[in-house]
């Protein structure tokens, strides 16, 4: 069993950055592909980014590439969503989750476990 803690949301303005992080429990993140997912309000959740197990591959969704970055230190079992130039649309409360080994898939449908969610909310 894998547990997942995001944290690092808030409240910015338009261009402003956030960093967050998903603190794993449980088991070691090295075999886990993981990726961030957002929501916001009376909208589907959506892939935004995912880094495979050894950080060789990342992938992005298009409306945020260029200005969001994945990371991970599997010494610390966390994963980081560095966040630049932040738009009122990425507005959402973000989910960190993860999979077994395999790769980035965009479907959240694939992955085994979540994270309770972080808020972030950009004022125009």
């Amino acid at each position: 069993q894998v547990q997942l803690v995001e944290s690092g949301g808030g409240l910015v303005q338009a261009g402003d950055s956030l960093r967050l992080s998903c603190a794993a429990s449980g088991r070691t993140l090295s075999s886990y592909t993981m990726s961030w997912f957002r929501q916001a309000p009376g909208e589907a959740r959506e892939f935004v980014g995912g880094i495979s197990w050894s950080s060789s591959s990342t992938y992005y969704a298009d409306s945020v590439k260029g200005r969001f970055t994945i990371s991970r230190d599997n010494a610390k079992n966390t994963v980081y969503l560095q966040m630049n130039s932040l738009k009122p649309e990425d507005t959402a409360v973000y989910y960190c989750a993860a999979r077994p080994g395999g790769t980035v898939r965009r479907a959240g449908d694939e992955y085994n476990y979540w994270g309770q969610g972080t808020q972030v909310t950009v004022s125009s």
